[in-house]
């Protein structure tokens, strides 16, 4: 029973290769880390605070971005108080907020900065069953959540993503890359690395977002002790369904990662570039909380020239045939560092492009490749059967891993979360996408605001084709 299912090499294949979402089962069963859960995270960290993120459970068409949450900083034990419903003299800056009303989460948290003073706690996550030797808790990210506590749908910039769930059960909405039209990307809020769906998949608005019935979803419920892998570009929104949930992730490096900086360098130069010259009485929350700041136009061509130079001397070492550099061991540096929240680490513009000087894990070729194994231990995130329409769904119960039909209900049947009133839209929310009930603008076509201009100038589209001009002008 002790046997994994899969080879660390098998497994860095598997998810080095697969262009869809699965889950891995059977993998993880000895990891010290499946006994994180809130209680014993409580105890380790001795009434340490941590900032937790709150929403609304009320649903809304729009999606409640990090701009318009609040914030408090509590402690896990405060945490699990509000939780179970414990009297408000326990739980602290919790009081404040209704758990009938609220979500809570501590997301994104480092485990490498919040056990900093405890370093033999990184070695409970294991990485290296997947393939990847000195990958740890120190290259992981932690996650805790209250019931209905969410991440608005978006994809990641920069490599894939394993996903282990430890306690509770959380359900995820993907989408492949091929349907970013129809999610309605967008760069407010600017944060390097995520971009944005405008579309809230719990409650999609169809009238002004049409499109979005052509997405398919594939959707899953990750239970404890399964590993979810998120492959590279395809979009996610993730709930908490459990009173409390607790997860860790670890994104993977990937060779198209080199690119991927040196499009999201020009991005940074015109969102900032054009936001900043805004008037600053406006009010828009365009810059979501995990950036510190609107960095300088020099700082920014500074983190664009240094990406270039980096994506240059990768594609030199890959012609010369020393594609295959390692990123392992003691020294083994993740993009989870510079995926969001820099700051976090301490990795500004100048130490941050050190990542992009590494060239990363190969893609192995499909001929290569064998077929993959899937089965009891690595099961498919099947897309919706159009036979459930689009509020069906696709779950993995912790059971033997089978497959079942979930019939959520109009809209998915998930809750999210209404923006507070008294905070500025910064999702285009403006004159030009006013509609009224024929949905048909009420103010006039050519209204267009800094926001409309920013989502076509940085759409994805554009941001790849700019970023290929400016390669080919660099010689490539």
């Amino acid at each position: 029973e002790d046997v994994k299912p899969f080879t660390p090499e098998k497994t860095k294949e598997i998810v080095m290769s697969l262009q869809q979402p699965a889950v891995f089962c059977n993998m993880v069963g000895d990891w010290p880390a499946l006994h994180w859960n809130v209680k014993y995270l409580s105890a380790v960290l001795e009434g340490k605070t941590i900032q937790f993120r709150l929403g609304l459970k009320t649903v809304d068409l729009v999606p409640q971005f990090e701009t318009s949450c609040s914030y408090v900083e509590a402690t896990l034990e405060e945490f699990l108080a509000w939780s179970c419903g414990q009297p408000s003299c326990l739980s602290g800056p919790f009081s404040c907020y209704d758990y009938s009303k609220y979500w809570a989460y501590a997301d994104y948290k480092y485990i490498a900065r919040i056990f900093e003073d405890k370093p033999e706690i990184f070695q409970d996550v294991r990485w290296s069953d997947f393939g990847f030797p000195g990958r740890s808790g120190k290259e992981s990210t932690l996650w805790i959540g209250s019931e209905g506590a969410n991440t608005p749908c978006h994809l990641d910039s920069y490599g894939c993503n394993l996903v282990l769930q430890v306690q509770g059960r959380k359900r995820w909405h993907l989408f492949p890359p091929g349907d970013t039209s129809f999610l309605y990307p967008t760069r407010i809020p600017y944060e390097e690395s995520s971009i944005f769906s405008k579309v809230n998949i719990a409650n999609p608005d169809l009238k002004r977002f049409p499109k979005f019935r052509n997405s398919t979803a594939h959707v899953v419920t990750l239970s404890p002790g399964q590993v979810l892998l998120v492959p590279r570009h395809w979009w996610h929104y993730v709930e908490s369904i459990d009173p409390v949930t607790v997860s860790i992730n670890s994104w993977i490096e990937l060779d198209a990662d080199h690119g991927a900086r040196v499009e999201e360098a020009i991005t940074r130069m015109l969102v900032c570039a054009i936001k900043s010259a805004e008037n600053p009485s406006d009010g828009d929350l365009w810059l979501n909380p995990t950036e510190v700041e609107a960095t300088s136009h020099e700082i920014n061509l500074q983190y664009l020239n240094k990406a270039v130079s980096a994506y240059l001397k990768c594609q030199e070492t890959s012609v010369s045939g020393q594609a295959h550099c390692s990123s392992a061991g003691a020294n083994q540096r993740t993009n989870a560092s510079c995926k969001r929240k820099r700051r976090e680490l301490g990795c500004e513009p100048e130490s941050c492009t050190l990542l992009t000087q590494e060239c990363d894990f190969p893609t192995p070729k499909a001929e290569e490749l064998q077929k993959i194994p899937f089965g009891p231990h690595l099961i498919q995130v099947l897309p919706q059967s159009h036979q459930t329409n689009v509020m069906g769904a696709v779950a993995i119960e912790s059971g033997g891993g089978d497959l079942l039909h979930e019939n959520e209900g109009e809209h998915f049947g998930k809750s999210h979360c209404k923006r507070k009133s008294l905070l500025m839209s910064n999702d285009c929310e403006t004159a030009a996408y006013s509609m009224d009930s024929d949905c048909s603008p009420c103010t006039s076509q050519t209204a267009v605001s800094t926001n409309d201009l920013l989502d076509c100038l940085v759409n994805p589209r554009v941001i790849s084709l700019v970023a290929q001009l400016v390669l080919e002008r660099m010689g490539v």
